[in-house]
């Protein structure tokens, strides 16, 4: 059994919700009848931005909802897809007339539901589109992009999204931008030992004593390997290289860093991670234009860290750039 601070378990999302509002200050209001937040005053006429996807990654998503990020987040329950309902909810609230774009990670249920709310807006008049954020390396060959998963990747496309909506005024264009963010993204993660779902209080997956998974997803979804736990030189190597190959990155290329927590690890594992993979990507003489470590996008207790690299061509990079401000991310 793992131990929480909670109370029922059946509550923590509606009471996670609950205190997130209140850390807000007013930033950021609930939608009526929807697990949902949105900004509470977006100009007309904008490209609405929605986020979304199960609870228990947090601050993903709703942590990244504020000025020249995400216009709204819907959250469903912990590591489960939000409902098509608490979408189109949340959808209707951020429709100011020029549509609204659908930002996910790329999983099943997830994709099932998001495309269940669009038909619903359509239906409502509501012009949608959809990103899904498909930027771990591990979970299928080049190939297979398609088949991809999402993980802290998210937050670059976030970002590059959120600032694109602010300033472009077609659905298609803040479409077109994010996609290609999303397309020069690349992320790799590994776990030494599970998360759990509160409402169980079980593990989400076993690993022995000594072992790490390379690859791990963040529901506990099988990586690329299972081995004997290694120098931790040694294993950034391994996924720099694989991520690095994967794109490719190439010299001259520049660079945004990802070093995220995926929730029990500490900043000094991190700093030593980063410090591996900045001496990698010199080597390869790859520019890093900034980096950024700590918990963005997590899985409860797991123990473990992953990867992202973002490319930046110059349209890329002016949106990167622009500030931006919400309660898990600010940019100055």
């Amino acid at each position: 059994m793992v131990k929480k601070i909670i109370n029922n378990p059946k509550d923590v999302v509606k009471e996670t919700m609950e205190g997130l509002l209140l850390a807000n200050h007013g930033k950021i209001v609930k939608v009526e009848d929807a697990n949902a937040v949105v900004r509470p005053s977006i100009p007309a006429g904008k490209v609405g931005l929605l986020v979304g996807g199960g609870s228990g990654h947090e601050p993903l998503f709703a942590g990244f909802v504020g000025d020249h990020l995400a216009d709204g987040a819907v959250s469903g329950n912990v590591f489960a897809a939000p409902a098509p309902d608490q979408i189109l909810a949340a959808t209707k609230a951020l429709d100011h007339g020029k549509g609204v774009l659908y930002l996910y990670g790329n999983y099943a249920g997830d994709n099932m539901n998001f495309d269940i709310a669009a038909e619903l807006a359509e239906l409502e008049g509501i012009s949608t589109k959809t990103v899904r954020i498909y930027d771990d390396v591990a979970s299928a060959p080049l190939e297979r992009i398609d088949d991809r998963r999402g993980i802290a990747g998210d937050l670059f496309v976030i970002k590059v999204a959120g600032a694109a909506a602010a300033e472009l005024d077609s659905l298609d264009e803040v479409f077109r931008v994010t996609a290609k963010a999303r397309d020069f993204t690349r992320s790799m993660g590994v776990a030494i030992s599970p998360g759990s779902i509160p409402e169980t209080g079980q593990p989400t997956f076993e690993i022995g004593e000594g072992e790490i998974e390379i690859g791990m997803g963040l529901h506990g979804e099988a990586g690329v390997s299972r081995e004997k736990l290694m120098p931790a030189d040694e294993l950034v190597s391994r996924m720099t290289d694989l991520i690095l190959k994967d794109l490719p990155f190439k010299a001259g290329d520049e660079v945004c860093l990802l070093i995220n927590n995926l929730g029990a690890t500490t900043m000094m594992e991190l700093l030593i991670v980063n410090r591996k993979v900045r001496e990698i990507l010199a080597e390869a003489k790859i520019n890093v234009h900034d980096t950024m470590m700590g918990s963005y996008c997590t899985s409860q207790e797991m123990a473990g860290f992953s990867i992202s690299l973002l490319k930046l061509d110059d349209e890329l990079k002016k949106y990167y750039d622009m500030p931006a401000e919400s309660f898990a991310f600010t940019k100055r």
